[in-house]
């Protein structure tokens, strides 16, 4: 309750102070990508597009179409659209966003941190994924057209897939669905301001 009085009290000073505040001075549109995903060997590009003066619509799209040795995958494709509202000021400083999931997925043989969804090192899953959460971000000014983001995203995920006995293209188990409650997303991106 602090924090929302504290939210509230540090937006509304900012209104008062930048009544005259130009909404075509705010950068308008930027490409961006997510340094965590490009390190996991996922290709990745989001757009974010700033609708009003406190909010952006962020686009990202995952891509990761690799299998690795031992035939070790984390293939998949993920958009995960995010409506973010700015405490400040859209692209500078603290936002709140509300966020969609959805992901296509074929993966096995690998161990994830944490031991989140153990079975994955022993079978192979194919499915689809459908979801929606809730995130925190910061961004910063690095230069003119350059940023730095910080966010991290908590929700809840719908998981339905075959699960096979092989790592690879092996026996039909059978077809389950999982509920997941838990972190949705984490990026550190490095933005470039288009407009």
């Amino acid at each position: 309750m602090l924090w929302i009085a504290c939210t509230a009290l540090i937006h509304t000073s900012f209104v008062q102070s930048n009544k005259g505040y130009a909404s075509k001075d705010f950068p308008t549109l930027g490409i961006k990508t997510n340094l965590l995903q490009d390190a996991s060997t996922t290709l990745n590009i989001g757009t974010e597009l700033r609708l009003s003066k406190y909010l952006t619509l962020d686009v990202p799209v995952d891509y990761n179409p690799w299998t690795f040795a031992g035939n070790k995958k984390m293939k998949h494709i993920a958009v995960k659209p995010e409506l973010r509202y700015w405490i400040y000021e859209p692209f500078n400083g603290h936002f709140l966003g509300a966020h969609l999931i959805y992901t296509y997925y074929n993966a096995g043989g690998v161990k994830l941190p944490l031991d989140i969804f153990a079975e994955l090192k022993d079978y192979r899953y194919q499915g689809n994924g459908y979801g929606m959460g809730f995130s925190y971000g910061y961004q910063w000014v690095l230069a003119r057209r350059w940023n730095l983001e910080a966010t991290f995203g908590f929700g809840y995920v719908y998981l339905d897939y075959t699960r096979y006995d092989c790592k690879t293209c092996g026996r039909k188990i059978n077809s389950e669905s999982k509920h997941y409650l838990g972190p949705t997303k984490a990026g550190v991106s490095l933005i470039y301001i288009i407009k």
